[in-house]
């Protein structure tokens, strides 16, 4: 079974290798490196190139969320994740463990489909933890929100509970990302992805174990106001105006208790 890993770049050539020397390191043997880049003016193809696992596309795009979807259409992994410049997988074994999930969801027998929840029309998404890592790769803190240990399109109401690096999906339903969003349409991508998942009969799977370690200041934390507004906007979408005004409240409520 093969993974699609999908890392996205632009003069990144003070993290990218952190990132390629992790993919390089997995047990798993069949997995798809896609760096997509946004024609660098630094080092980072030149540094990719170094790497044999590595396939390096680098062209002129539209912004990070264009390259993405560039990504997506180059992808031939049965699953796919995308990985920042900077972010890594946080174990040798983690790729391991999600093919062994994929596969051991395929083997098991129809029969037994209504007392198994992973039997069916397969898995749509596998997903995990995240830790909070600094340039150094230091351990600084697990995210704030956690995955809930049933996930579904539904859950994001209370935000972005599962981190995009540590959040595999089944190419099947994988969705090109709304170029509408600048900021947030790995957000929107999941929820449409998982309704996808959802309307074809597919289950989402929690592997109870940290997938990837994450950079801290990432481009949606860098522009904190303007994510949020249009997560809003989203959850307006997705969830009615009516609940995701009423959902806000109850996020701000939760804050000021806390303090």
């Amino acid at each position: 079974m093969r993974v699609s890993i999908i890392t996205v770049t632009y003069n990144a050539e003070a993290t990218l290798e952190r990132t390629l020397k992790s993919v390089a390191q997995q047990t798993h043997p069949d997995i798809e490196h896609l760096i997509m880049d946004g024609a660098s003016k630094d080092r980072t193809v030149e540094i990719a190139r170094q790497y044999p696992h590595a396939t390096v596309v680098s062209e002129p795009d539209k912004g990070l969320y264009d390259a993405m979807n560039k990504g997506l259409q180059r992808a031939t992994g049965n699953y796919l994740c995308f990985l920042n410049a900077g972010d890594v997988l946080h174990s040798h074994e983690t790729i391991t463990h999600i093919v062994e999930v994929a596969v051991q969801a395929s083997l098991l027998s129809p029969q037994r489909g209504e007392s198994h929840p992973n039997v069916g029309k397969g898995i749509a998404v596998i997903y995990g933890d995240t830790h909070i890592v600094d340039g150094e790769g230091h351990f600084l803190r697990n995210r704030r929100l956690t995955p809930p240990e049933h996930l579904t399109w539904r859950s994001f109401k209370e935000g972005m509970l599962v981190c995009h690096q540590a959040f595999y999906i089944n190419r099947q339903i994988a969705q090109p990302y709304d170029l509408t969003y600048k900021f947030s349409a790995d957000f929107d991508w999941c929820i449409r992805c998982m309704k996808e998942g959802e309307q074809r009969g597919m289950v989402n799977y929690y592997l109870h174990e940290p997938l990837a370690d994450y950079l801290a200041e990432g481009m949606t934390t860098a522009n904190h106001k303007a994510s949020l507004k249009e997560r809003f906007r989203i959850m307006a979408k997705h969830y009615g105006l009516a609940t995701t005004i009423l959902q806000h409240i109850w996020f701000t409520l939760r804050v000021l208790v806390k303090r």
